[in-house]
């Protein structure tokens, strides 16, 4: 399953020659909890019979909505998600 089914998407960037969808997948909270979020990055160039799970991080947002983790995500730049990625692959 992509990462895409069940997040935003925020950018496309590439790394090592390959490019990569980023995506913040929200997990709401219960009623008084805070909302948490992470990264996703999916390969963009892979083939459909290819997929493959999506790289993601630990949990690196948490606030009390779910608009304020989105704002929050979307304030990375592009060397901040590549940074990112690089930290999550093998």
């Amino acid at each position: 399953m992509r990462a895409g089914n069940q997040g935003h998407h925020l950018a496309t960037v590439s790394h090592e020659g390959r490019f990569w969808d980023v995506y913040l997948e929200i997990q709401e909270s219960d009623r008084r909890g805070p909302v948490r979020g992470r990264l996703a990055f999916s390969a963009a160039d892979s083939a459909a019979d290819e997929e493959r799970e999506p790289v993601r991080t630990a949990v690196i947002f948490i606030e009390p909505t779910g608009d304020e983790v989105l704002r929050r995500a979307r304030e990375f730049e592009t060397h901040q998600l590549i940074g990112l990625l690089r930290s999550c692959l093998p």
